[in-house]
């Protein structure tokens, strides 16, 4: 495998977890959803909060679709596997986030013949059911799924040449079983309702929602941290597979994320600096009054965390897809990847993310220049 090849498997990950961890952190809208009859006791305090987050809405969602784009277009092995494959499971997330689509768009349209409480049951199934099962479908990255890859197959049938075939008949559903994806879903809920809260109090001006959004932010804060550190604590004792890069061979290695971490100081700096920022945004939101700026630092130390756990699942010669059923099916950065020519290519095209990331940043500033007030509620023609 040629040096260049090698570089741009690595740039490419990098680039598809960065979008991971962008998603994680954009799905404090999922979480805000979760948060309405929480929050809101009166309607006009409810059409703040939708409101807040319907500015938002189209960020997670575009964000998530471009993950898998960028996912079918660089590691199209992956991609023809996990959503060939697992589709149910991947068929649930996409139908809870198409579901919050028509809500946004419909809720406070008159004559929409549901009715707002419809779309808001809508709006919860998606900040439950989505952010759970995308925090299942992540964490089969750790445990594995049941799948088999056979290349041959492109030479001995073309007259219909599937390479990779899913080895039981839920098709991705059996992931939920998994106590330890079920524990990274359950940790992305919480995570999701305590970046919500955060971001109520920076972005809503009304004392009420400030103060029971404080209150809230503690009673799902340490549920958070609880099942953060469980999961952290499973995957780190937890046995993985380990690429032989000389023969390409794919074994078992006792504690191989503890050691990924352990062999990557800069990925164990990153995780425990995002970990530091997260902890300081709760901890100082709690515990001191007027300070609404912990959206930024808990929004900056979940991209880190998400990117530490990205980096520990597909470098240092780790499968980032292992196989439950065939250890050698595995997929690695390197044998699901796309040609040079394609990653090349790709590459120079992605050079004007930095632009897309810079238009994103002044239109979200622009958005949040002026906090959501009841006045403009009343007065604002366009609401959700």
């Amino acid at each position: 495998m040629e040096l260049n090849e090698i570089f741009y498997q690595h740039y490419w990950w990098f680039l598809i977890s960065t979008l991971g961890a962008l998603l994680v952190f954009l799905l404090f809208v999922q979480g805000g959803q979760t948060l309405l009859s929480t929050l809101a006791k009166e309607p006009i305090e409810r059409s703040m909060l939708v409101n807040s987050l319907g500015r938002k809405w189209e960020f997670t969602f575009t964000t998530l679709v471009v993950f898998g784009g960028a996912f079918f277009a660089s590691f199209p092995l992956f991609y023809s596997t996990s959503f060939g494959g697992a589709y149910w499971l991947w068929m649930a997330i996409l139908f809870s986030f198409i579901i919050q689509a028509v809500s946004y768009e419909y809720r406070s349209k008159k004559g929409n013949f549901l009715g707002q409480n419809v779309y808001d049951v809508f709006l919860l199934i998606n900040g439950i059911v989505g952010v759970v099962l995308i925090g299942v479908a992540v964490g089969t990255f750790f445990t594995g799924a049941d799948f088999r890859v056979d290349k041959a197959n492109l030479y001995d049938d073309l007259s219909m040449p599937i390479i990779s075939t899913w080895q039981n008949p839920w098709h991705g559903l059996e992931a939920v079983l998994d106590w330890r994806n079920l524990l990274l879903g359950i940790t992305l809920f919480f995570l999701a309702r305590v970046q919500a809260l955060l971001y109520f109090i920076n972005n809503i001006d009304s004392e009420t929602i400030y103060a029971r959004a404080r209150r809230q932010l503690l009673y799902n804060a340490v549920p958070f941290v609880v099942f953060f550190l469980l999961f952290v604590v499973a995957t780190l004792c937890a046995d993985g597979y380990q690429l032989n890069s000389v023969s390409g061979e794919i074994s078992v290695r006792a504690y191989k994320y503890f050691y990924n971490l352990m062999e990557m100081p800069w990925v164990l700096f990153l995780f425990l600096l995002g970990v530091a920022g997260v902890l300081y945004a709760i901890v100082r939101s709690v515990f001191f009054k007027r300070w609404i700026y912990g959206i930024w630092f808990s929004g900056i130390g979940t991209i880190f965390v998400v990117l530490s756990l990205f980096f520990l699942a597909g470098y240092n010669n780790t499968p980032y897809y292992p196989s439950a059923v065939d250890m050698q099916s595995s997929l690695t950065i390197y044998n699901s990847s796309s040609s040079l020519f394609t990653l090349e290519v790709m590459s120079v095209v992605s050079l004007v993310l930095p632009v897309v990331a810079g238009y994103i940043f002044f239109a979200w500033r622009a958005m949040d220049r002026k906090a959501i007030t009841a006045d403009e509620m009343k007065d604002d023609d366009h609401i959700y």
